[in-house]
């Protein structure tokens, strides 16, 4: 039993750094997927808010469709299928191949397009569920749409939109697995590996859940302390 332990730690024989730069990988994928999804989320967000009668219908259009289709489909279409787009763009210009694309970039950028579209309906209910009235008196007393902006509506829609944005980025991290097929070493990948190099499927199954529920815990922790101080934030503006 210890010996069957000692391959995920770290000494001679284990895989603990393998793991763990594996997590690190995740995280960072992660990371890059959510800031992506959420600038685009952003937007998408604000087009079914603000924007003319067919910008709302691609926005409309947009979040149904990256909601509709697999995330592992998502994920062949913009590596595999970037793949033989650059190199159809390549050999159209007379560039030498092989022609290949990033699995990291391909893969963060997949998951961040599929994590925008729920992030905008997110975003989209936190400002729905400014009260109407609160954004007519900020206009009233002449304020600019960016004061407005940044001190009636941002506020308020904070405290709505933190607990559903800590949800999608717990999805994003747990999406983040299907990133593996693009041959990125994240903890999905390293698992699959070092299960196959030992033959220790089980072990290292539970070190990859591990892995994973020390991120999403911890990220978990964080969203709580924004939660709370946004919300302390806003009772001081009340008072």
């Amino acid at each position: 039993m210890i010996e069957k332990l000692s391959l995920v730690g770290f000494g001679a024989g284990g895989w603990g750094s393998l793991l763990l730069q594996a997590g690190l990988m995740t995280l960072t994928v992660s990371m890059v997927a959510f800031f992506v999804g959420l600038f685009v989320g952003t937007l998408v967000a604000w087009a079914r808010i603000s924007g003319s009668g067919l910008i709302r219908v691609f926005a409309s259009a947009y979040v149904s469709v990256f909601r509709g289709v697999p995330d592992i489909l998502v994920i062949y279409l913009f590596f595999f299928g970037g793949r033989q787009f650059v190199a159809a763009i390549g050999t159209a210009i007379g560039m030498q191949g092989p022609f290949e694309v990033n699995g990291f970039v391909a893969g963060a950028l997949a998951v961040g397009l599929i994590s925008a579209a729920s992030q905008s309906e997110v975003l989209r209910g936190a400002y729905q569920a400014v009260p109407k009235g609160t954004i007519e008196a900020g206009s009233v007393v002449g304020m600019t749409r960016l004061t407005l902006f940044r001190r009636v509506i941002m506020p308020q829609a904070l405290v709505t939109a933190i607990p559903g944005l800590g949800n999608q980025w717990q999805g994003v991290v747990k999406d983040s697995a299907v990133v593996s097929v693009t041959g990125l070493v994240e903890i999905m990948r390293q698992v699959a590996v070092a299960s196959g190099s030992t033959r220790e499927y089980l072990l290292f199954a539970v070190a990859g859940a591990v892995l994973y529920l020390v991120i999403t815990t911890l990220s978990d922790q964080i969203t709580r302390v924004a939660e709370r101080s946004v919300r302390h934030g806003e009772k001081r503006r009340v008072t």
